[in-house]
Parts: structure tokens; C-alpha cells; sequence
């Protein structure tokens, strides 16, 4: 057998029927208070403002500016919209996309994620971003980085 490090990530999932109910005490157990909810444009949205009302006041709001491969400028658009809504935390709604953008906003702002997948994309679990830059695969991070790998991507729930 050849040798090999295995790193776990620290990280928590709540799983089982009918636990979208309990989204609210996610929030709650990291201490934040005005979580914005992300989402794709169309259905994404739907499922956004869903997640928004069963958070309740804890929700500032929503934001459907997830695309795929997370473009820097989308990142922009959203860091915008947290910075004027004063958002104190993230929630992603969807598949990879919305995943993607939620670690692009934690890199870049250091504020915790919480990421309720509705697809397996694999990305709700590792660290890993893929962003594109005027088209092209960006994978550095801003921190320099090769890979585009930073524990700060990692959802919290």
C-alpha cells in the first residue's frame, strides 16, 4: 500500500426528512443575526425566499446572483449587497453554484456560511473554489494560494 495523508475538515451536517424546518437554529448556534440567503435566478429563487421565511427575523434578505464557475464579478455584485444589507453570515441554497459563491463571500469576508444543498455537487463538502475571471478559470485565491483551497471556504452547516 502506498502512503497518504488523510486531512478531515472539521464540519457539521444535519441531515434527515423534514430537518429544513430546523434551518433556523444553524444561524442561531453560530451566533449570527442577519443572514443573507443566496440563490440562482429562477427556481433558485423560490427555494431562497422559502428558506428566508422559516428564518425569519434572522433573514436580511436574498440575493439570486449565483451563475456557474462563480465569477469574480458576481462575487462583486454579492459583496456588494452583504455590505448593504449588513449581513453577518450566508446561507446557499441550491447546487454547486450557490455553494461556490457562499465560499467566494466567506474567503473574502471571513463571515461563517451555512450551505443547504438541494443537488450533490460535492462542493457543500471541501474547502475547494473554482472561480473565472473575465471567462477564464481563476484558481488562486486572495491570498495566493494554489488550487483555489482555503479552510475559510468550508461551510459551517
Amino acid at each position: 500500500m502506498k502512503p497518504f495523508v488523510y486531512e478531515a475538515l472539521p464540519i457539521r451536517v444535519v441531515f434527515g426528512s423534514g430537518t429544513i424546518s430546523q434551518v433556523k437554529f444553524e444561524p442561531e448556534r453560530l451566533g449570527v443575526r442577519r443572514v443573507l440567503v443566496l440563490s440562482t435566478p429562477g427556481r433558485g429563487e423560490a427555494q431562497a425566499r422559502e428558506i428566508a421565511t422559516l428564518l425569519g427575523d434572522l433573514s436580511v434578505g436574498t440575493h439570486d446572483g449565483a451563475i456557474m464557475h462563480t465569477s469574480v464579478e458576481a462575487t462583486q455584485k454579492a459583496l456588494q449587497v452583504v455590505k448593504e444589507l449588513g449581513a453577518d453570515a450566508v446561507l446557499a441554497v441550491g447546487g454547486g453554484s450557490t455553494t461556490g459563491l457562499g465560499k467566494a463571500i466567506a474567503l473574502r469576508t471571513d463571515l461563517p456560511q451555512i450551505v443547504l444543498p438541494t443537488t450533490y455537487a460535492g462542493s457543500e463538502m471541501t474547502p475547494i473554489l473554482g472561480e473565472t475571471k473575465d471567462g477564464e478559470d481563476d484558481a488562486t485565491d486572495t491570498e495566493g494560494a494554489a488550487g483555489g483551497r482555503h479552510l475559510r471556504r468550508r461551510p459551517y452547516a
